[in-house]
């Protein structure tokens, strides 16, 4: 049983990135506590196995196949929400990567694609999806942003560490903006999650994971379903009072200082 602070039944939630990990992950939990779903991805096949999980959850599902940086589309996105729903209550922005270089290296062009990905795409969604909540007087926007948007990663992380500073930045602005009108806008910020594409980087560099537990207090990597939780508290009541929030999700992270070290078991 929910409990009803938690109980998104009745409420339509639309989440990008969802043919995959953090993304997917956060579609199914939203599901799971009743909300019905558009999701969106460029990974059609992807997509069609995250809605056919969602179907057999009991939920209503509809799926658009679409890159959200490409803005032309987002109108469309909307578009197809307002047939088939005709409302939306959360929408969890997910998507957007970057490319990896030394700052030194990469061109103009590689920095403007990256903000064009984790920025401008998210910003157009989140202006269609605000003027539909500000409507309704309610509503709740979730980035999934990273530790990246608040400290730095160094390994050729600049492009998507400047990408996730201006997310961090977008979710304070629109939560000021919108506070007193009924819509909430939080980040939650992970650090290294599994991934496909992480678990590629790591194969190609056998140092890397180790790299990345020595920042982790927890000593693991994060999964995707370490979202749900958060995910479905900051899209439900319970968060009534919350907005403008960064939330980390990296195992204790950002709360070590350089010289930390936790201790031994």
């Amino acid at each position: 049983m929910v409990h009803s602070l938690f109980d998104l039944t009745g409420r339509v939630a639309l989440v990008s990135g969802a043919a995959r990990g953090i993304g997917r992950a956060m579609a199914l939990a939203f599901a799971e506590v009743g909300a019905d779903l558009l999701i969106t991805d460029m990974n059609a096949d992807g997509l069609q196995q995250t809605a056919a999980k969602i179907e057999r959850l009991g939920c209503r599902v509809s799926s658009f196949c679409c890159d959200i940086s490409d803005v032309e589309r987002i109108g469309e996105l909307f578009g197809q929400l307002d047939k088939v729903f005709g409302r939306l209550d959360v929408l969890a922005t997910v998507t957007g990567g970057s490319s990896l270089g030394r700052p030194e290296d990469l061109t103009v062009d590689q920095v403007r694609q990256a903000f064009q990905s984790l920025v401008v795409g998210r910003f157009a969604c989140c202006q269609e999806a605000g003027r539909r909540m500000l409507a309704a007087g309610k509503g709740s926007i979730i980035h999934i942003g990273s530790v990246a948007g608040v400290a730095a990663l160094g390994r050729g992380n600049f492009a998507y560490s400047m990408g996730m500073g201006a997310v961090a930045q977008m979710t304070r602005e629109l939560s000021l903006e919108w506070a007193s009108r009924g819509v909430r806008v939080n980040a939650i910020l992970p650090a290294q999650v599994i991934n496909p594409d992480l678990a590629k980087r790591m194969d190609a560099d056998p140092t890397l994971e180790a790299t990345f537990l020595r920042g982790i207090p927890m000593g693991r990597l994060g999964r995707p379903e370490d979202v749900q939780g958060l995910a479905i508290f900051l899209a439900s009541d319970a968060s009534a009072w919350i907005t403008g929030a960064l939330i980390p999700l990296d195992g204790g992270g950002l709360a070590m200082s350089a010289g930390g070290t936790p201790s031994s078991r």
